[in-house]
């Protein structure tokens, strides 16, 4: 007889991330480093409309799916073999799901990428009816909310696979609508206990691995045009650009703490939603940074300058966005506010720099750490940038 799945208080102590959320967020770096790699090639073929959309999709598959577990996982983690049983089938899910997405960017063929997500969403199903089935009054009619809600948002995923390929988009947007407000519906009469320090430390585990396949990315990228005998010296600004460009997307994330924030639905939901447009920049530098290689030896299909704004547009994006739902809440004065929009726009700019575009960004995101650390201690706060 499974164990009857028993909500997690919301103020328990030293509650930190499982080797079973770590093990499941290895499993997205496959996925992450597939939706990466074609958002690169589509960009160095001169095709940014294609690969942009299909990267926008795609990443919001994977991120959705990690979202909806990563928020179930902090509230209802009973860590018994059934649990974990079905927890590995969504990683089972999520492979799958990778194992699609250059089908999905170079024919539009999602049905692998939709069988991915079906093995995924009906376990994380099982796992709601699984708490309805423990539970009474408004927590069971919660859980049951979710099931159906996840349930009649993946048959309307199916619209992917059998309409036409020109109806893609507007399926892809009324069914991430409808998902995004499931939760909203769900919780409307009973809020889950997600563990709000929890949650934080799951978001910035999942920053991390987003960073380090950028950092991955940018490393075969250089690691190919060696291989090719190319010049090392045209190298070195760009993988010295993007290192820098990394290193400070991690300082700026982690100097302040943001699970005080995270008091109610509201703050944290926006908070969680907000995330799309981090992971998805963060990992869109490392393609960026992989097509300004290939550019600089003119194995691209793009001028410097739109190889340039592959690497500046989403690193101006997750310095704005960083700010916007994450750092602002800890700052102090005009001074502290402003510091990442002008850091944002200073970036934006550097793309006319062309070939040392990325270098010079790169210089901008150290810069604006410096300044942040400069500022903070002036005011005797937190390290915030």
């Amino acid at each position: 007889m499974p164990v009857l799945m028993r909500a997690r208080r919301r103020d328990e102590q030293h509650r930190a991330a499982t080797p079973l959320e770590l093990f499941f967020d290895l499993c997205f770096v496959v996925a992450v480093a597939q939706a990466g790699r074609e958002l690169a090639h589509a960009l160095a073929e001169g095709h940014p409309g294609h690969g942009v959309t299909g990267y926008l999709m795609l990443f919001f598959a994977i991120w959705w799916a990690w979202m909806n577990f990563s928020w179930f996982a902090s509230a209802y983690d009973t860590d018994d073999p059934l649990y974990r049983v079905v927890t590995l089938v969504q990683m089972a899910g999520v492979l799958i799901l990778a194992a699609g997405v250059p089908r999905a960017f170079a024919d539009s063929d999602f049905t692998v990428v939709w069988f991915g997500f079906v093995v995924m969403r009906l376990a994380m199903v099982s796992q709601w009816l699984r708490v309805a089935y423990g539970s009474e009054g408004a927590e069971r009619r919660t859980a049951l909310r979710y099931a159906l809600g996840v349930t009649v948002c993946q048959i309307g995923w199916l619209g992917l696979v059998v309409l036409p390929v020109g109806d893609i988009p507007w399926v892809f947007g009324v069914v991430a609508l409808l998902e995004l407000s499931v939760p909203a519906l769900a919780e409307r009469e009973r809020q889950t206990t997600w563990h709000p320090h929890h949650i934080a430390e799951r978001y910035g585990l999942f920053t991390i691995i987003v960073l380090g396949e950028t950092i991955a990315a940018a490393t075969l990228a250089v690691q190919a045009a060696l291989d090719r005998n190319e010049a090392l010296g045209t190298l070195l600004p760009s993988a010295g650009g993007g290192l820098l460009l990394v290193f400070a997307a991690y300082w700026i994330y982690f100097a302040v703490p943001v699970h005080l924030h995270l008091r109610s639905n509201r703050q944290a939901f926006l908070w969680g939603y907000g995330h799309y447009l981090v992971f998805g920049a963060a990992a869109a530098v490392g393609a960026g940074i992989e097509v300004s290689v290939a550019e600089s030896f003119g194995r691209a299909h793009l001028s410097a300058f739109a190889a340039a704004a592959c690497v500046t547009v989403p690193a101006a994006l997750y310095l704005l966005t960083v700010w916007l739902i994450h750092s602002r809440h800890q700052k102090r004065g005009p001074a502290q506010h402003l510091v990442l929009p002008v850091s944002a726009l200073l970036v934006l700019v550097c793309t006319f720099a062309g070939h040392w575009a990325v270098p010079a960004a790169g210089l901008v995101a150290s810069a604006t750490v410096a300044a942040g650390v400069a500022l903070s201690s002036r005011q005797g706060g937190a390290l915030v940038e």
